[in-house]
């Protein structure tokens, strides 16, 4: 089973920065696409970010071009985000999720970003 786990969360003033890491907790991470999504109060929960399993391919959601960069070490088994000139608008919480195949069908619990303006 594989358990995702995320940390980095806070709260930052506008324009700050913050690192998300996801903790990936089983053997055969590479074979994994790794995501960041987010779900603020009221909303449904929208993607930020992805990369492939060979971090070769990233995507991301327009608003976060730019500013976020999506990462992953496999010697650490750990996928991240960087997040640069946070808006308050970035206020969600944050979601690690993994794919092994087409769907982003494994999920963490999430860790709360707050920007203040």
């Amino acid at each position: 089973q594989v358990q995702l786990v995320e940390s980095g969360g806070g709260l930052v003033q506008a324009g700050g920065s913050l690192r998300l890491s996801c903790s990936f907790t089983r053997r055969l991470f590479s074979n994994y696409a790794m995501a960041w999504f987010r779900q603020a109060p009221g909303k449904e929960r929208g993607f930020v970010a992805s990369i492939n399993w060979n971090g070769v391919t990233t995507d991301y959601e327009d608003s976060v071009k730019g500013r976020f960069t999506i990462g992953r070490d496999t010697d650490k088994n750990m996928s991240y985000l960087q997040m640069n000139k946070l808006k308050p608008e970035d206020t969600a919480r944050y979601y690690c999720a993994a794919a092994e195949y087409e769907a982003f069908d494994t999920w963490g619990q999430g860790t709360q970003v707050t920007v203040s303006s």
